[in-house]
């Protein structure tokens, strides 16, 4: 039996700061004030020192010494070291999910897919414009494959992945909008993958959107950059 506690009150200011600073109402560089984020969110000073130090671990901010809690820089080293590990991951839990894949978790599989690419078709007419909503949806699809693979090690270093991941979203979304059909395209190739039970295609799917996110990202933090 498995007992799983509520989320702490530290782990709540952590994902409240840590969705402003992904969606970009926090920018890079500026300054969080633990005694103002205490009296906006009527909280203690210490329960958002620990938030900090949650966000610090998931490298959306950094702690300087006199100088507290600034939004981290996202830095083509970073895009790279970040893109290097998490598509070998889900490489691997892409591979080990279909080795033990079965009828009833494949039919849900395809429901959260299905239910994915409505919320990017309403996004494009405009029933839908929460970003955070189609990135949450997409990791759903990538947790319905966690309780096949029961892999705690796995499942916990890719949630934690998940608010750098979703930042570097969030940037290319806001700079290619084109990128909604991408991943559209490539949950189908997932779809298809899975139904066919073709591990290979699996697979070149998962590399090949991975390394478009990457590319598309540090064409945005590249010096020159026109966008």
């Amino acid at each position: 039996m498995r007992f799983q506690a509520p989320e702490s009150l530290s782990e709540q200011i952590a994902q409240h700061l840590g969705q402003r600073i992904i969606s970009g109402q926090l920018s890079p560089g500026e300054r969080i004030q633990e005694l103002k984020v205490a009296g906006e969110l009527d909280v203690s000073r210490g329960s958002v020192r620990e938030a900090l130090l949650i966000l610090e671990r998931r490298h959306l901010i950094e702690i300087f010494p006199r100088r507290g809690a600034v939004v981290s820089q996202l830095t083509p080293d970073l895009v790279n070291s970040l893109y290097d590990i998490y598509i070998e991951l889900l490489c691997m839990l892409g591979r080990t999910a279909l080795e033990r894949w079965s009828g009833p978790e494949l039919s849900g599989m395809m429901n959260q897919i299905n239910e994915l690419q409505s919320l990017i078709g309403g996004s494009r007419n405009g029933t839908t414009d929460s970003t955070e909503t189609i990135i949450e949806a997409g990791f759903e699809v990538m947790r319905r494959a966690y309780r096949l693979v029961d892999n705690p090690f796995l499942q916990e270093t890719l949630e934690n992945f998940k608010p750098a991941v979703s930042r570097t979203y969030y940037v290319a979304l806001e700079n290619f909008r084109g990128e909604l059909s991408e991943t559209e395209r490539f949950f189908r190739q997932v779809a298809d993958a899975v139904a066919c039970a073709n591990s290979q295609e699996l697979e070149a799917s998962i590399r090949a959107f991975g390394e478009h996110q990457r590319r598309q990202v540090l064409s945005i933090l590249a010096p020159n950059n026109s966008q």
